[in-house]
């Protein structure tokens, strides 16, 4: 077989995704960065409802009726730190620390899970007083807008744990490092995202 015979043979045998000047590391982190605008784009749109809507209340019960300013620092408190620690725990995966990797994305996990518990509360409260999603238009907004973000939060714990899985059974290979780069630029932009709540939201409702 000739020389070139043996390039294109190599070649075919690269799947089309790996091939192309191109690192697969970046090519992973840009496709992952077009989605996380996408979904920054939806929760963009979001926004601009809430702010359209907020003031709409059909008689019933304002944000300032409804909010509690501790419980929602809280929960921002709980969002923020678990931040902090997927950075850490972003660190520990680059070195290949698999003990660090598992203690500090496990306390990100509890304060993700934190964070959630907190919210499902704060809208089985609201359900409870009959503040539902169908009282009020401005109620609508609210819950679609908290709710998309809380569902997000929910996929990225069921990605972590399945990430916790994959260290324990095949290591920091690169493309588990590479997930775990994507899993962290999520987690991230889900805590930008909750700024934005917490300061159009909330603090919102009391200015």
């Amino acid at each position: 077989m000739s020389a070139a015979e043996q390039a294109i043979a190599s070649a075919d045998a690269v799947p089309l995704s790996l091939r192309g000047p191109a690192p697969t590391r970046v090519v992973a982190g840009y496709g992952f960065w077009l989605f996380l605008l996408s979904d920054i784009i939806i929760f963009a749109a979001l926004f601009a409802a809430y702010a359209v809507l907020s003031g709409e209340s059909a008689g019933g019960a304002t944000a300032a009726d409804l909010f509690d300013k501790k419980h929602v620092l809280i929960e921002t408190a709980c969002l923020l730190a678990s931040s902090v620690t997927c950075g850490f725990g972003s660190l520990a995966v680059l070195s290949g620390d698999r003990n660090s990797t598992y203690f500090w994305m496990s306390i990100t996990f509890i304060l993700g899970a934190a964070f959630l518990s907190l919210e499902v509360s704060e809208f089985s409260h609201m359900l409870s007083i009959g503040a539902g999603p169908s009282r009020s238009a401005f109620l609508s907004a609210f819950f679609t807008l908290v709710g998309t973000h809380g569902l997000h939060v929910t996929v990225g714990l069921c990605w972590l744990i399945v990430m916790l899985l994959q260290v324990a059974t095949l290591g920091f290979q690169p493309m588990v490092s590479r997930r775990f780069f994507c899993f962290g630029l999520f987690w991230h932009a889900l805590d930008i995202v909750w700024i934005g709540v917490f300061t159009i939201v909330y603090l919102g409702a009391h200015l």
